[in-house]
């Protein structure tokens, strides 16, 4: 279990993130702690994989401050992150693990019995001297959640991992979730599927032109949205 993990709580407090002029983040307050998956929801250019970028440490606070366990500018040691269009090494899919073990500085005897493990994991096993580039869609976001568990994470975070997965797809890395979060890694993710959100998430974040506009536990966001935004997004409505 990663309960105790150096890297939790993230906590955004009044952080502002300005790029190229453009305001991206707003005045974020947030805390992100151990337990159930947190995911992000809101329309397109809400803020989601910037604030997920932020969160790994990979973009600076223009204002405001993040820490990670209480520090700022933590080496992200224990953290982990999945890009939504995550790329392919020219290797085998074990070639992919092993370089995510060695980047992660696992001893080189170990990494043959780690890999096998975490293609385990995935549910890749028996496809491990295919090249990576021959898989499949799904089959690469899975290689792709091998090769960030590699890091051994507390903090993992995905960004919309399932786009344009078919269901089976889907459920496959849904089913990852689950399970490396039954062991005690806190999963951050982006989606923008709400029945996805009801599947996974302990908490939701709703997003939207950079601001946060509403934050608690997802049984009660669905429930009773307390916002009329959130209200709207959930019934359908475009958020503009």
């Amino acid at each position: 279990m990663h309960a105790a993990a150096a890297d939790l709580p993230v906590m955004f407090n009044r952080v502002t993130i300005v790029a190229g002029g453009a305001t991206i983040l707003q005045d974020i307050t947030l805390t992100l702690d151990c337990g159930p998956p947190t995911i992000l929801i809101g329309p397109n250019g809400s803020g989601k994989t910037t604030m997920l970028r932020a969160a790994m440490g990979l973009i600076p606070a223009t204002r405001g401050r993040i820490t990670w366990g209480g520090r700022g500018a933590s080496a992200p040691t224990r953290r982990a992150i999945m890009f939504q269009r995550p790329a392919m090494l020219r290797r085998s899919v074990t070639g992919n693990v092993r370089f995510a073990l060695a980047a992660a500085g696992v001893p080189r005897d170990k990494r043959e019995t780690r890999s096998a493990e975490l293609l385990a994991e995935v549910g890749l096993t028996g496809l491990e001297r295919r090249p990576a580039r021959r898989l499949s869609g799904g089959e690469q976001q899975r290689l792709a959640l091998a090769r960030a568990l590699a890091r051994d994470p507390a903090l993992l975070i995905l960004d919309e991992p399932t786009a344009s997965l078919d269901p089976a797809a889907t459920k496959a890395i849904e089913d990852i979730v689950r399970t490396v979060t039954a062991r005690g890694v806190k999963v951050v993710m982006s989606t923008h599927d709400l029945n996805q959100a009801r599947r996974l998430a302990g908490d939701i974040v709703l997003l939207h032109r950079g601001r946060l506009i509403e934050a608690g536990r997802a049984q009660d966001f669905f429930a009773a949205p307390r916002t009329p935004e959130a209200r709207r997004f959930i019934a359908g409505d475009l958020l503009v």
